[in-house]
């Protein structure tokens, strides 16, 4: 196989909350992460000549091995001695250190794509356990889908498909450091914690609304009490309609759940045309269901 078209999800977390600080140094977590159908398109090609080269449509993304996409090619040709080299060309369209997790969706389908194309055979839970190693969503963003995700997000359980519905995401002008987040968050002060349990129930019921009103996310203390554009496109999206709008990871990136489409549609050009973000997107949850048929059309979409 000489070459391979892929896409790669972005994710927003319909439940974020912080456990603890461990020992180690990270944070134990429990989220309800959930593919949404706003994806990067990446190709890759097999070169004659050995190396890995990236090739993206934003100047500013880096294209050596600071890029998630080259380290995740890095390491499976590195483990399986493969001297063949490989042509990334990487299409941007999830916003970028937007908590959507763009960068770690690309590692995911990179993987994907290596392991196919050089047949080296791997399992989907072979993939997750080194996509740990480049980052904690990387396995998530194999899995895709709805799934509870615990530890430091590596720790999956798949989940039924969330309901159907619109879903409205804008993302203000501004760059989010997340060690920052959570350097800033004190989760041993933490008062108060979303209801995932209820959220889970509610998505095994096929419960939109009761879903939207368990969403909740801890991080927004600190992003959003240091950046009010966060909490200002809240409560636009609801105004407008939104079942109940949430930041995803730890922002800036707002989204909102509209169970009608034409509310979204307005709330969509409203946003778009207004000040507070400056990339706004209209879309829908990926569904396991609908992966499968998709999969019939484009490899791994």
């Amino acid at each position: 196989m000489r070459e391979l078209k892929l896409k790669a999800m972005a994710k927003v977390n319909l439940g974020l909350d912080v456990l603890r600080k461990r020992e180690d140094g990270y944070h134990e977590l429990k989220m309800v992460m959930q593919s949404v159908c706003l994806y990067d398109r990446l190709t890759l090609r097999q070169r004659k000549e050995p190396g890995i080269r990236v090739r993206t449509n934003l100047y500013y993304l880096p294209a050596g091995p600071e890029n998630l996409a080259h380290r995740a090619a890095e390491l499976l040709l590195k483990e399986f001695g493969i001297s063949s080299g490989l042509e990334i060309s990487l299409e941007k369209h999830i916003p970028v250190a937007a908590g959507l997790g763009g960068g770690s969706s690309d590692a995911a389908a990179v993987l994907v794509g290596v392991n196919r194309m050089f047949g080296l055979g791997l399992s989907r839970e072979a993939l997750m356990e080194r996509g740990v190693k480049l980052g904690a969503d990387v396995p998530f963003c194999i899995m895709r889908g709805t799934a509870l995700a615990e530890g430091i997000g590596e720790k999956l359980t798949r989940l039924p498909d969330a309901p159907s519905c619109q879903i409205l995401l804008a993302k203000p002008k501004l760059h989010i450091s997340t060690k920052s987040v959570f350097g800033a968050l004190r989760a041993d002060q933490l008062t108060w914690h979303p209801d995932l349990e209820g959220q889970i129930a509610a998505i095994r019921e096929g419960d939109l609304k009761g879903m939207a009103r368990k969403m909740g996310n801890v991080l927004e203390t600190v992003t959003a009490a240091e950046h009010p554009q966060i909490t200002l496109l809240k409560e636009e999206m609801e105004r407008a309609g939104a079942l109940k709008a949430m930041m995803s990871g730890s922002g800036p990136t707002v989204f909102g759940l509209f169970d009608c489409r034409k509310a979204a549609r307005e709330a969509y050009e409203k946003i778009r045309k207004g000040s507070l973000a400056k990339q706004v997107y209209l879309t829908t949850f990926f569904a396991q269901n609908q992966g499968r048929e998709e999969r019939t059309k484009e490899t791994y979409g």
